[in-house]
């Protein structure tokens, strides 16, 4: 016969009921750690009249730390009143404290008022405590204003006048506001994009002193009266290697010396502002070739060809060449390559030079012109060439006014004669191109 199970049953629940009554909560709640009650010192804290204490412990994310440490220790509390952290604090120690990055000094500079024993007497200023931020806080610095504020098992809150700063806290703060140990950014404008491609444009690289600039000359001009009236800054690197102005002022005086020149004088001085535009360019390290036509050829413009909004700007422009020309190194391009096609400032059209009658002749047809005066101007910048005539592009037909002249003449005779000057600004003046001009009353 079998024995019965019942004898066994009730022998183990004998045993179960002569365990500890404890053994089976502990074994459950051993590996978590025990909630704080409604009569912690931490929650009389962030209910206290203490705001602004409790306000960055909370922002420094301090309240699981003090909960963990409140399980082996009472604590003293020693809190600030909220004036010694809204007015009294530095604006710029604050600003450094909230910031995220800071959050380390934070939580130093909140747990250097918080002392691991509550039975300590804040009153006596000789004694010296260890902090949970792990420095010793002297308690001779600490102005007690409300001695034992708030009492709970747990902890004792006393009411401080100022706020206490570690040294480890105001180091990192003089670290930081230092401009020594603070890497400068270098500003840079906005990205600009190069309208051509549509893509952003790499930065140019450093240029040497006295070096050629790196952009063209036709990205330096600028607009012309179409776009804005002149003059028009253009765009300039604002590093002035050459005085251009100078010089420019010092080839008008040249001009106007030399004999012969004096109308195109007077047009890029006061019909136009090019040499204001001449001088500006010059003084960014850029260089130029002017072919100065004669008073006899720029005579035989008209009013008409002047009146247009940019008409002696564009004249002009076909006549200067953004290189460094003398009357020997054309001559001599023009007997080894036979034909030469300079660049002009007047987009995309460009001046031919050939050799004629051992000189060297610009243009074609009767729209050409002979070097009449070489090297009236060079001082190594800008370069000033005399031809008798004024040249236009060749898809432009020759002004009926100007009269032809034929394609076959030979080199005019140079006779210096004393020429009538103002014809063009006179013209100018009379069909009301210019009357706001001082020199039109």
């Amino acid at each position: 016969m079998a024995p019965s199970p019942l004898p066994l049953l009730l022998l183990l629940f004998s045993s179960l009921s002569l365990l500890p009554p404890t053994f089976s909560q502990s074994s459950s709640n051993s590996s978590s750690t025990p909630a704080i009650n409604s009569n912690s010192v931490l929650v009389a804290l962030l209910d206290s009249h203490y705001t602004e204490l409790a306000e960055l412990v909370e922002k420094a994310l301090l309240l699981p730390t003090l909960e963990s440490t409140l399980t082996s220790h009472n604590l003293t509390i020693l809190a600030p009143q909220n004036a010694a952290l809204e007015r009294d604090l530095d604006p710029e120690f604050r600003q450094f404290l909230l910031q995220p990055r800071n959050l380390k000094s934070l939580q130093t500079l909140l747990l250097y008022h918080i002392i691991p024993n509550s039975h300590i007497d804040p009153l006596r200023g000789s004694d010296s405590h260890h902090t949970l931020a792990g420095e010793v806080v002297p308690l001779s610095e600490t102005a007690v204003t409300e001695l034992r504020s708030i009492v709970r098992p747990d902890g004792v809150i006393h009411g401080i006048k100022t706020l206490l700063i570690p040294k480890s806290v105001q180091e990192d703060f003089n670290r930081r506001r230092s401009l020594a140990s603070i890497s400068a950014v270098k500003p840079s404008g906005a990205p600009e994009v190069d309208p051509r491609t549509h893509r952003l444009k790499k930065p140019a690289p450093p240029v040497p002193l006295g070096a050629p600039p790196v952009l063209p000359i036709y990205d330096a001009m600028a607009p012309g009266p179409a776009i804005a009236p002149a003059p028009a800054p253009g765009p300039g690197s604002g590093k002035h290697h050459f005085n251009g102005h100078a010089q420019v002022k010092d080839f008008i005086q040249t001009l106007l010396l030399y004999g012969g020149y004096n109308e195109l004088a007077d047009i890029l001085v006061n019909l136009t502002s090019l040499a204001t535009e001449m001088g500006r360019l010059v003084s960014e390290g850029y260089v130029l070739t002017v072919l100065a036509p004669n008073d006899e050829a720029l005579g035989r413009l008209t009013t008409d060809q002047l009146s247009e909004p940019g008409a002696p700007e564009q004249i002009l422009y076909y006549h200067m060449i953004p290189e460094y020309q003398t009357e020997e190194s054309m001559y001599n391009a023009v007997r080894r390559f036979g034909k030469v096609r300079y660049d002009t400032l007047r987009l995309p059209h460009k001046v031919l030079a050939r050799e004629a009658d051992g000189s060297v002749k610009f243009g074609t047809g009767e729209k050409s012109a002979y070097l009449f005066d070489p090297d009236i101007y060079t001082d190594g910048r800008i370069s000033v060439q005399g031809i008798d005539a004024v040249l236009f592009p060749p898809d432009e037909a020759v002004p009926p006014a100007m009269g032809v002249l034929p394609a076959n003449r030979k080199p005019p005779v140079i006779v210096k004669k004393k020429h009538k000057r103002g014809r063009i600004l006179e013209a100018a003046c009379q069909f009301g191109v210019m009357t706001r001009m001082s020199f039109c009353q």
